[in-house]
């Protein structure tokens, strides 16, 4: 038997919604998973870390923390894995790793899991679950960890919304991209950025994307410490308004850059921006709606 786990990738914060908000995009990692004698991990596509060990790969180590939370020992299998998801880029390569590792436990070990159980885990590995919450759910989610250890969560596939996003020929490691945010925000700054971020959701679930795009570029909490990081991303932001764009952010921790476009536009955007920013890849990418999605072969009667 094979099992066949698709996980989209996403962006979050989406400017003002820190740490919360989270989108799932029409890129994936894939597994075909099989269980074997010992663990074993085939990359098949480019996007992949090279890890020697297969214990010290996040797919298998969110596989084995599953079954372990869950009172299961898990057996090895071997994982062929393919990705479009390149890394520390700012779209959820560590989170949709993690995601599948756990769907991968779900499947083999029976466990039943809820998208609500699947979120706990990768929030005990992540730390946040913004990004995770996509990926399980796909669309748009808001998420935030409850104080009583639960995970509050809202979710919404019903958006029309396209995106381009500027992906860059260079990493930034997301530790780097939190070490130069400050330590704590006054009270006025708090207010106005919270205002921001619901202003941000309302405009988005309405669809209303002119003033999305308004509120994108309005962050407080974590974009004006980190554009400096990323080469021409003030210069980008202006020639992606001046190409159409409703409003463009880091995508995650960056060093991503994601516009906001009107649907059917995508690839005009694209062209009229062409050549301007050579160290970036300009990349069309719809909203995934599905989250994750198994299927599964049976080896036994195949011919």
């Amino acid at each position: 038997m094979v099992w066949c786990i698709s996980i989209p990738a996403s962006t979050a914060n989406l400017g003002p919604g820190f740490d919360s908000i989270g989108i799932a995009l029409d890129k994936y990692l894939e597994l075909e998973v099989e269980l074997g004698f010992d663990w074993k991990i085939i990359n098949l596509s480019g996007n992949l870390p090279d890890v020697p060990n297969p214990l010290d790969h996040l797919i298998v180590q969110a596989a084995e923390k599953t079954a372990e939370l869950h009172g299961f020992s898990l057996p090895p299998c071997t994982v062929r894995v393919k990705s479009e998801i390149p890394l520390a880029r700012g779209m959820g390569s560590s989170a949709s790793a993690i995601v599948a590792g756990i769907e991968l436990a779900n499947q083999i070990m029976e466990l039943h899991l809820t998208a609500q159980d699947k979120l706990k885990v990768a929030t005990l590995m992540e730390g946040h679950p913004d990004n995770a919450a996509a990926s399980i759910y796909g669309g748009f989610t808001i998420s935030s960890n409850a104080a009583n250890g639960e995970i509050n969560v809202f979710h919404a596939n019903h958006i029309e919304a396209s995106f381009v996003l500027f992906i860059p020929n260079f990493e930034l490691k997301t530790t780097m991209a939190r070490q130069v945010l400050p330590d704590s925000y006054s009270r006025q700054e708090a207010a106005q950025a919270s205002a921001i971020a619901n202003l941000l959701t309302a405009a988005f679930l309405s669809s209303a994307f002119e003033q999305v795009g308004t509120y994108m570029e309005q962050d407080l909490l974590h974009e004006p410490y980190r554009l400096d990081m990323i080469p021409q991303s003030k210069e980008i932001k202006i020639a992606a308004k001046q190409a159409g764009a409703y409003g463009t952010c880091i995508s995650g921790a960056g060093p991503t850059l994601l516009s906001l476009v009107e649907k059917g536009t995508e690839q005009d955007f694209i062209s009229k921006l062409k050549g301007q920013f050579p160290d970036y890849n300009l990349v069309e990418v719809p909203m995934n709606r599905t989250g994750i999605v198994v299927t599964i072969k049976d080896t036994e009667n195949a011919h």
